[in-house]
């Protein structure tokens, strides 16, 4: 492996932004300072002009593999993520087959040791009838990123509704239990009713159809279990301003048990946008009304949303577009998460160190990430170099998603990644890959 030393650079850590040099030796941060020299041969990268951040932690994805490697693998999407600033990643368990037992969801692991660029933790799914299996993941909490409970619909048999196996899970599980929530009879009936119109639906009812209360409805059940056990519960993508009443901010977040996340694309996309976008920005739960959006801003502003992350869900545009009710619903975005939050920094909406803290520092403390997600020395050299002054577009030629589209093209962003370290790798630099050595697998502080 080669060292490196990073000159002069705008260090983004903690709360604070300091120019110093930093030392990279055998895949960790072995020194910050000023005026640093070394005994030993490195690759100096100035660092003048640039601004050098901890590597996104996106705790959220979905890279397809294995069973439906037509859309993604997690060759192809780590690679899209590296490229985009994510060194590290945590991906879902709704793959073909879905990842109810440790003997498939060990498979995961060895397919992403044979094949990340990006460091990886997978999770372990639930469903009505697994709880035995499921709960077998605490013998390996320092191992396994959490559970993936599916408390709205899904693919296959991932979702969960018998409130018999919720108890146990939330009552017996020793690690962070992550939660999919939507109420899936309130969908149902709003379904049903929205086609009694006798109309053709439109991607413009999937926020009425996945509506507000069925968001709240489902978070608050998730959340009355959490408490009731006092379980470690993490509530995915909230969409709604009715949900921000939900979570609080009154504590450390190394202290909540329970905490809440959101994602990019309801930051930036509303309601408004399926008129030009349609298909393209259909998710669960919903892209909703601008009024949601404003809230979430302002709770992830005033710390009641405690990070963000991308619910990266790759289809290929054949499966994106024809009816409404058949399109697939998910959105292509890790490569583009860090980029599209730098622009929200120029627009003066956030501050560059809240957006480190908020896909950073936020991540690795609430799944107790060991040794990354900050810039300190001893922790893995997990590192982005971005040049704040230096715009880039969405092409078709840039996107390095398999599915090869994004709902994003034709954005120009007001930053470009210049370089991504991985384990103190450099694997990604001024467009160029460096192949040569795969991510680690994430341990976990419990």
């Amino acid at each position: 492996m080669r060292n490196h030393l990073i000159k002069n650079v705008a260090i983004v850590n903690e709360g604070k932004i300091s120019t110093a040099d930093l030392l990279l030796k055998n895949g960790r941060i072995e020194k910050i300072g000023t005026g640093l020299q070394t005994a030993f041969a490195v690759e100096e990268i100035n660092g003048e002009g640039l601004h050098l951040l901890p590597g996104v932690i996106d705790d959220q994805c979905h890279f397809r593999e294995p069973g439906l490697t037509h859309k993604a693998t997690i060759y192809t999407e780590a690679r899209a993520a590296v490229a985009g600033g994510v060194t590290s990643f945590m991906e879902m368990p709704n793959t073909v087959p879905p990842a109810f037992t440790q003997q498939l969801l060990e498979e995961k692991y060895t397919i992403g040791a044979n094949s990340s660029l990006a460091n990886y933790s997978f999770y372990m799914g639930t469903s009505n009838d697994n709880a035995d299996e499921a709960l077998r993941t605490n013998e390996k909490k320092r191992d396994v990123c959490g559970i993936k409970i599916f408390m709205g619909s899904s693919t296959g048999n991932l979702l969960v509704d018998n409130y018999l196996t919720l108890d146990r899970l939330f009552r017996e599980c020793e690690v962070l239990i992550a939660t999919h929530c939507e109420d899936e009879k309130i969908i149902r009936r709003n379904l049903e009713r929205l086609r009694q119109e006798g109309r053709e639906l439109t991607a413009a009812d999937h926020p009425i159809i996945r509506d507000e209360n069925a968001c709240f409805e489902s978070s608050f059940t998730a959340i009355q279990f959490a408490k009731k056990h006092n379980s470690r519960l993490h509530v995915f993508h909230l969409t709604t301003e009715k949900e921000m009443t939900l979570f609080g901010n009154m504590l450390p977040l190394a202290e909540k048990r329970i905490t809440a996340e959101v994602c990019v694309h309801h930051l930036h996309f509303t309601s408004d946008d399926y008129a030009t976008l349609g298909n393209k920005i259909k998710c669960n739960p919903a892209i909703k009304a601008p009024h949601n959006r404003e809230a979430l801003w302002k709770a992830l502003l005033d710390d009641r949303l405690d990070l963000i992350a991308t619910d990266h869900a790759p289809h290929t545009l054949a499966e994106k577009q024809g009816s409404y009710e058949q399109a697939h619903a998910g959105l292509p975005l890790v490569q583009h998460s860090l980029r599209l939050m730098l622009h929200y920094v120029r627009e003066g909406r956030i501050s560059l160190e809240k957006v480190v803290e908020k896909m950073s520092h936020a991540v690795a403390t609430c799944f107790r990430v060991k040794e990354r997600g900050f810039i300190r020395e001893g922790y893995f050299a997990d590192l982005v170099l971005v040049d704040l002054n230096r715009p880039s577009q969405v092409s078709p030629e840039s996107i390095l998603y398999k599915c090869g589209w994004s709902p994003l093209e034709g954005f120009t962003f007001p930053a470009t990644i210049t370089h991504t370290f991985v384990n103190g790798h450099l694997v990604y630099g001024n467009g160029a890959f460096d192949e040569s050595q795969w991510g680690q697998r994430l341990q976990f502080d419990y």
